[in-house]
């Protein structure tokens, strides 16, 4: 079987299939897919190419790669796949919105870059991480979560948050799942009166200062816990671990997740 040469514009993308094994695909990787996660593991695997930002890639540059398969994900990326299809490219477009979703693109992805079993046991591996989440916090009080997406307007997350926080025994009043992250009122938060406010602001890893949350003009009473974007942002395998992260936030007695 050939390698396919494998086109990502999409970090969520990238981190799966690099969870496939399948680093060795890639030839071109945006400026936002994590370099290591691009790279893979093995020493003698080159680095892709990168071809610009993930809504604004360089696509003279992609097709100098001379791709077999170019990788896009979310809604934002939907007249980019277009234009990709446009260009001739074979464009595999997922778009997951919630995470039960998300966990299927596993298996979907495997397919994308001729790896069906490695993705359907990385889908499988995923359930079975999440059953276990479940069983640890089934029949515990569920607290009350806020989760902040952006902080400039404050943004509740959407998407896969809301199934996340439930996975890992908390309670989401503020987005249904599946629909987008949107504007929160300040005082929509202060009403709900979560016990927990987890911030992930887009782009910028774990590099925020909680004292900017916790020194908002509002009355929330509530422990603040910055964590990696790319833990509840991201419908990669990342994701699983976010919600394990989550459980043992909210949880701290479980030891496996804390």
């Amino acid at each position: 079987m050939n390698t396919p040469r494998v086109v990502s514009l999409a970090p969520s993308a990238t981190a799966t299939v690099t969870a496939l094994g399948g680093a060795e695909t890639l030839v071109g990787v945006t400026h936002h897919c994590d370099p290591s996660e691009a790279a893979g593991d093995a020493h003698d695997i080159d680095a892709p190419a990168a071809v610009g930002g993930w809504l604004n890639p360089e696509l003279d540059r992609a097709a100098a790669l001379d791709p077999d398969v170019v990788l896009t994900s979310d809604g934002l990326q939907s007249d980019l796949a277009d234009d990709c299809r446009d260009r001739g490219f074979d464009v595999r477009h997922r778009e997951p919105a919630t995470l039960d979703e998300a966990v299927a693109t596993f298996a979907t992805r495997g397919a994308d870059v001729d790896r069906p079993e490695a993705g359907e046991r990385l889908a499988s591996e995923a359930r079975e991480r999440l059953d276990r989440v479940g069983e640890a916090v089934a029949d515990r009080p569920r607290p009350t979560v806020y989760c902040e997406e952006w902080s400039d307007p404050p943004m509740a997350a959407g998407n896969w948050v809301p199934d996340a926080v439930r996975a890992a025994g908390g309670r989401y009043p503020f987005v249904e799942p599946g629909e987008r992250s949107r504007e929160v009122d300040v005082a929509a938060v202060e009403r709900a009166d979560p016990d927990h406010v987890i911030v992930h602001v887009c782009g910028h890893g774990d590099r925020i200062d909680p004292a900017t949350v916790e020194g908002r003009d509002w009355a929330v009473d509530a422990p603040v816990h910055v964590i990696d974007d790319s833990l509840l942002n991201q419908p990669s395998p990342a994701l699983i671990d976010g919600v394990e992260r989550l459980a043992g936030i909210l949880h701290p007695d479980i030891e496996t997740y804390s």
